[in-house]
């Protein structure tokens, strides 16, 4: 384990807290999510939060812009191919839980779509009496004719599944319909479902998730369904899926072991074929091809390929022994595969080469394309900033909608097909005034020396102004340069700087920059973060006092460890949806799923090096903490809230300046609309420019 700077530290002489499995812990009692008294007491911290920040007339600028940017009506409207249509959520301020909806790529292509409705979610609430949030919709392919919509009861995870007919427009009667669980649905044909849920005690996992993955014929209780494939308690989540692609018809399992290792099965028949890949390697098939993306080192046939490689076999030979690879991307220190999206003749590759992004074309050979597979670069895509795919058509066509833009550039969504110049068919309005601000990249120097890499975006000369850093370093996720008009409204436009970490744990240089901050090497995410800080102040770009800190989830418990290990380092701190009780993290609702990220607290070799930082565990009287303020929500089945109202108790009782605000909606992302997103936004910005400015 890395070591630690001793400044930054608990101080010597500290002793642990004896609260360590929960069952001296004083502050145990506000686990009870719903119990009445734990209310009370969100209620009582969330009236004192209003009181103090929410009175002024900053905050509510600071409310009312960032809704102006959320209900825009100039916002694109993205879209997902589904067949014949194009299809899109949209809230706004005349719908705040949104429509589904679709429309025609001729209409699409005008100034003003005409959209046909599908599902008003807001009239949908009213009629059911339920406060519903829409979590997307599964659709039946090739006819989408049909879909399973899924309904979350105030933005948690657990939905309800209700059966959607597309040409009716209604919901279809006595169709397959389930209730609130952490569901996975796959049609097989429209008569036959491949379903994962809760079916009672011993059908999920210890982390929440199906257990058991069976297949369910229209017309039968779905307690009926045949059983197709069983997992492990300790697992994840098991879950079985059709692919109807004409003449590649085929059925998969896959058994999610932890949260980075998994085994993938062909179903043929009753029987299930191993697909001989490792086991944390992540495997795709597109017609008659086999994709793999390995995450550590595979040798095969006296061949190693790096970790981070993608890696291509003709499927049916692969099964058949035949293991004749064909790299399609090796990485080397700066490059690493953000992700990959088949069209129907092509595969398409998003890279990352020190953070910037970069779209590749691959074909594959045959169908004339000669006998190896040929790589270009995507045309007409900007030398600045960040592209994404956001939608292709794999089943019919090369079809592309590719949206790119940037911290100071708003977004450009193109359209074509590949192998000819894509067009601009949309572009968002810029919400704040970028003149006078450059974005630039830096790289800290962390305890061990590596390299870190961050982005400013700020005035053109240094003023150790406020400045707010963020960033997350988990899981193997990249922060990229985007744009948002919230930031720049409610903190660019009014002076401040931004800034986005790029610190390990995460994805930015592939899984090695991943792996070098999991489990036993976790410090090592938090003393990236720390350099960051501490270049910001070098360079003359802020100072401590001036600098504000903001993350959510994984980054919720990257601001608690900055809090208890770094206080010196900022002046103020917003964590939302944060993890911070690393010694219960693995009993609380999908927690469990996450011990291959961060250790088993169980096993006592792992809890000595969770317990350095686990900043429930590492609160002491007398240090010089920053205000902070904590926002997460009642809904959020992923993350505890008590993982928020421990701490704030904690944390009040020791006499520190700690806000708290848990919003009763709004599930993980703690927020079921956009009033309630823009309630928040404007919370964590008062908070910041009081404690950083005034």
């Amino acid at each position: 384990m890395a070591a630690m700077n001793a400044a930054a530290g608990p101080g010597e002489g500290s002793k642990p807290e004896p609260h360590l499995d929960g069952s001296d812990d004083p502050y145990l009692w506000l686990e009870e999510v719903t119990d009445p008294t734990a209310l009370a007491w969100v209620r009582e911290r969330n009236e004192e939060t209003f009181a103090r920040f929410t009175t002024g007339a900053r905050f509510r600028e600071l409310r009312d812009a960032a809704r102006d940017v959320l209900d825009s009506d100039e916002r694109i409207p993205y879209v997902r191919r589904r067949g014949d249509y194009l299809y899109n959520f949209w809230q706004d301020a005349e719908h705040p839980r949104g429509l589904w909806r679709r429309t025609t790529l001729e209409s699409y292509r005008t100034d003003q779509p005409e959209w046909e409705v599908l599902i008003d979610i807001d009239a949908l609430a009213s009629a059911d009496g339920e406060s519903w949030v829409w979590k997307g919709a599964t659709m039946l392919r090739p006819s989408y004719a049909r879909a399973l919509v899924h309904l979350s009861r105030g933005g948690s995870d657990a939905t309800v599944i209700r059966e959607f007919d597309l040409t009716t427009r209604t919901f279809v009667e006595d169709g397959f319909n389930l209730p609130e669980a952490k569901t996975y649905v796959s049609w097989i044909d429209i008569d036959h479902l491949y379903v994962g849920t809760d079916l009672g005690p011993g059908s999920l996992t210890a982390s929440g998730y199906p257990r058991i993955a069976k297949r369910w014929r229209r017309g039968t209780p779905v307690s009926e369904a045949e059983t197709v494939f069983e997992g492990k308690p300790d697992d994840v989540s098991v879950y079985a899926v059709h692919d109807p692609t004409e003449g590649y018809e085929r059925d998969f399992v896959r058994r999610a072991i932890d949260f980075f290792t998994g085994e993938l099965y062909l179903r043929v028949g009753d029987e299930l074929r191993r697909i001989g890949v490792p086991l944390d390697a992540s495997a795709g098939v597109h017609r008659e091809w086999l994709i793999v993306r390995t995450r550590t080192p595979w040798t095969v046939n006296g061949v190693t390929y790096p970790g981070g490689a993608l890696l291509a076999a003709r499927f049916d030979d692969f099964l058949a022994g035949d293991v004749d690879l064909t790299v399609l991307f090796e990485p080397d220190p700066r490059t690493s595969l953000s992700y990959y999206a088949w069209t129907r003749n092509h595969l398409i590759l998003n890279t990352l080469t020190d953070v910037k992004s970069r779209l590749e074309v691959l074909t594959p050979p045959g169908d004339g394309a000669g006998p190896d597979w040929t790589r270009a670069r995507m045309p007409d895509m900007p030398e600045i900033g960040h592209a994404d795919i956001v939608s292709t058509d794999p089943d019919h066509s090369d079809e592309v909608f590719v949206n790119s833009s940037g911290f100071t550039e708003p977004a450009t969504l193109r359209y074509g097909h590949v192998g000819r110049p894509l067009q601009v068919l949309k572009r968002a309005p810029a919400f704040f005034d970028a003149s006078g601000l450059r974005v630039r990249q830096f790289f800290a120097t962390s305890d061990d020396g590596t390299r870190v890499p961050y982005f400013v975006v700020g005035p053109e000369v240094n003023n150790a102004g406020p400045t707010l850093l963020t960033g997350y370093g988990g899981f193997e996720l990249s922060l990229t340069p985007s744009y948002s008009g919230v930031i720049g409204r409610a903190w660019l436009e009014r002076g401040g700087t931004y800034v986005v970490a790029n610190i390990r744990g995460g994805g930015e240089y592939g899984p090695t920059w991943h792996q070098a901050a999991m489990r036993e090497h976790r410090l090592r995410a938090y003393e990236d973060f720390a350099a960051v800080a501490r270049d910001l102040v070098r360079q003359g770009i802020t100072t401590p006092k001036r600098l504000g800190i903001q993350g959510g989830s994984n980054g919720g418990l990257l601001m608690g460890v900055m809090l208890t290990r770094y206080p010196e380092l900022f002046g103020a701190v917003v964590a939302q949806v944060p993890l911070l009780d690393m010694k219960r993290y693995h009993r609380l609702l999908a927690g469990a799923s996450w011990m291959a990220e961060y250790g088993d607290p169980d096993d006592e070799n792992d809890w000595a090096f969770l317990r350095e930082y686990s900043p429930y565990h590492n609160v002491r009287p007398g240090r010089p903490y920053p205000p902070v303020l904590f926002i997460t929500s009642t809904r959020d089945d992923r993350v505890h809230p008590g993982h928020a109202r421990k701490m704030v108790a904690k944390l009040r009782d020791l006499g520190y300046d700690v806000a708290y605000y848990e919003n009763i909606e709004g599930g993980h992302g703690s927020a079921a609309d956009n009033e309630q997103l823009a309630f928040k936004n404007a919370l964590a910005m008062e908070f910041l420019w009081r404690r950083l400015t005034d």
